[in-house]
């Protein structure tokens, strides 16, 4: 089957909750062994248990994608385990919203750092299995704000225009080596971290006049470009930055 990911594996990073959990259940549905990341052991774990109960399967991995010490103990620790990873999906992402002017050095260095350098550190550690395997995929969770911009949000915006060119720089790399890389872009979604947003009647009226669908997108409606990039039915797709919005990236 086209969407089928049985025999083999996937690192979701940033999968305790939102978008990371929702990709996770859902490579884990098509059939792949999901290695579930988060930096608390103990917010994976009802991740684990929720994929296994549905009858998939899935381990735990805790680390801090940005700590590199951690990464590589964990990294080290997944290579002697006997699943290498053909699936990696850099999640992980942190934001600080604010105008430059409140947005110092060390913040703007702690964020770029955990939304795009160790993303990078993650996929370069990773991916010379995949290459000498001949196969492997790598889907980066970028942003509309890539591509887009608007006040305050300069730091995550840099980031994950970043993350967008780094998947573009490495899609060219690997793909002679059969080491496909791709990104999705995701727009309004419900998520935990966007709680006070949804609650926030300016941010409402926003969705609702400039989302054609007029609402919030649900973590669950991620899973399915995941799925695809994932699979052999986008055995030709690389280089590419799925947007996920409802439409709003075009919209006028």
């Amino acid at each position: 089957m086209m969407f089928s990911l049985t025999g083999r594996t996937a690192l979701v990073t940033g999968a305790s909750r939102g978008l990371g959990r929702a990709i996770a259940e859902a490579l884990a549905r098509a059939g792949a062994h999901v290695i579930v990341n988060g930096r608390d052991a103990a917010r994976i774990a009802p991740v684990v248990e929720a994929i296994s109960e549905a009858g998939g399967s899935a381990q735990a991995c805790a680390f801090d994608i940005a700590d590199a010490a951690g990464r590589e103990a964990a990294l080290a620790d997944l290579a002697g385990a006997g699943h290498p990873v053909d699936i990696l999906v850099n999640n992980v992402g942190r934001r600080h919203r604010g105008p430059v002017s409140e947005i110092d050095h060390a913040a703007f260095l702690d964020l770029v750092d955990a939304d795009l350098a160790a993303p990078y550190a993650l996929t370069r550690a990773l991916v010379p299995a995949m290459m000498a395997r001949g196969t492997g995929r790598i889907i980066n969770i970028c942003s509309i704000a890539g591509p887009r911009a608007r006040a305050n949000d300069a730091a995550y915006t840099a980031a994950k225009g970043g993350l967008a060119a780094l998947t573009r720089a490495m899609a060219m790399e690997f793909a002679p080596h059969g080491v496909l890389v791709n990104g999705i872009a995701p727009g309004f979604f419900a998520t935990e971290t966007n709680a006070a947003m949804t609650r926030d009647p300016k941010v409402q009226r926003f969705v609702e006049e400039h989302i054609p669908l007029g609402r919030w997108g649900e973590p669950h409606e991620i899973a399915g470009a995941a799925v695809f990039l994932a699979s052999d039915a986008a055995s030709y797709v690389n280089g590419h930055v799925l947007t996920v919005d409802a439409g709003l990236s075009v919209s006028f």
